[in-house]
């Protein structure tokens, strides 16, 4: 039994699994393509750096809005078929794009329309999302078993690491290469190979308990359960404010140009450092697994996480800038596979998907009312002032998480979950 616990690939072992693997690869690079399609036609369209903010914005309040609904429906619904239906979803949306951005169609329209076209697709993006991250969280959780939850979960976040840097890679080459247009198909090309992928996992069954209650009650409860869980309700926090103050990826094209000076090509660099340290992290974690000192190890991660973005914020170098970029990258790394093996081990079955969506109100859509942070901060206190904001806050908030959640420190992974 000790020596299956030791085996990095125990999840890759499982054949579901695998193809839920490529799946999630798949559509992490389509939808990280996608992205830098719509940012780059949307300056080119307006010249505007007020709306290529709003982009992720426009996708987020949809996501957070509508959470908790998505959240109760994937878990009284199959949830391979749900997921089945957002990526087609997005596909169709991909669709969409590639039409309106098309050549022949653009000089028919005009501009405003064009635009306003693309942020409503952006928004309905945003609602198939928040059905999406419930049905996938509590797929992943009926294909394998309970004692193999963190292998999958290193597994599963190195896949969308590796998807988050190869994504903006390859939209921008072949942007750049084949045009928008070519660009959009391959999107749409990944996103049909990864239903085809997620169509050889079989239907699982539908775990949700039904009670004599509404349907605004019953998708609430994920709300009270993460806030009854002390455990859980820490580490969403902790991650919360981490991403929140501690995003200076937002600030990254400042950094480039006016204080590290290394243009274009150091920007895509500085993008991909932190991507490339959790994939390595992750990798690791796949051969050395957390098991003990989980909950001390979660909150020094996260402690040393702000610390190297302050020192990256200090910076004037670009090779320690790297580094500082790669260093809070494998420290989120190790706070993701920790939080993400808690949330998994510490919730009942027939509410993963409630879970999962409140898990996404708070982590899901923080990148974006982030990189909104840096931005506004910014403004205010300057650039370098506002990235040593938020390294600070982020280690202040995992101090007091250390003293106000005794259990989180205290928690292990080869034990159950306690609550204070």
């Amino acid at each position: 039994m000790s020596e299956k616990k030791k085996d990095p690939y125990e999840a890759l072992r499982y054949k579901e699994f695998r193809s839920f693997l490529l799946a999630r690869l798949l559509i992490t690079i389509a939808l990280s393509m996608q992205a830098v399609i719509i940012g780059y036609e949307i300056y080119e369209l307006t010249n505007s750096k007020l709306l290529l903010g709003l982009i992720g914005l426009t996708e987020a309040i949809p996501a957070i809005g509508i959470a908790l609904y998505g959240g109760y429906v994937a878990d009284k619904s199959e949830k391979r078929n749900l997921l089945l239906i957002s990526i087609a979803v997005y596909t169709l949306m991909c669709v969409a794009l590639l039409l309106i951005t098309h050549d022949s169609i653009l000089q028919q329209l005009d501009k405003q329309v064009t635009i306003a076209l693309i942020f409503s697709i952006i928004f309905l993006t945003g609602i198939a999302r928040s059905f999406s991250g419930p049905a996938s969280f509590g797929l992943s959780a009926q294909i394998i078993p309970k004692s193999v939850y963190q292998s999958a979960i290193t597994w599963s976040s190195a896949a969308w690491q590796t998807g988050a840097i190869l994504g903006p890679a390859i939209g921008g080459l072949f942007l750049g290469i084949f045009g928008i247009s070519i660009t959009f198909g391959i999107v749409i090309l990944l996103l049909c190979i990864a239903l085809y992928s997620l169509l050889k996992i079989e239907k699982k069954p539908i775990l949700y308990v039904r009670k004599d209650e509404t349907v605004f009650q019953s998708a609430i409860q994920g709300l009270h359960f993460v806030f009854n869980n002390k455990v859980i309700l820490s580490c969403i926090t902790l991650d919360l404010f981490a991403v929140l103050f501690g995003g200076a990826v937002a600030l990254l094209p400042v950094y480039a140009k006016d204080i590290l000076h290394v243009g274009a090509e150091g920007l895509g660099y500085l993008r991909a450092a932190q991507a490339l340290g959790a994939i390595i992290i992750l990798l690791l974690l796949a051969y050395y697994p957390i098991r003990k000192n989980a909950g001390l190890i979660l909150l020094l991660a996260v402690f040393g996480f702000g610390v190297f973005i302050i020192l990256f914020g200090i910076s004037t170098s670009f090779y320690f800038s790297m580094f500082c970029l790669i260093m809070s990258g494998a420290l989120d790394g190790i706070s993701v596979s920790v939080r993400h093996t808690i949330i998994q081990l510490a919730t009942p079955d027939e509410m993963r998907g409630r879970v999962s969506a409140v898990n996404s109100m708070f982590i899901g859509s923080s990148n974006e009312i982030g990189e909104f942070e840096s931005g506004t901060t910014a403004q205010l206190m300057g650039t370098v002032p506002a990235v040593i904001f938020g390294g600070c806050m982020t280690c202040m908030i995992v101090i007091m998480t250390y003293f106000i959640s005794p259990s989180v420190r205290k928690m292990e992974l080869n034990s159950p979950l306690e609550e204070e």
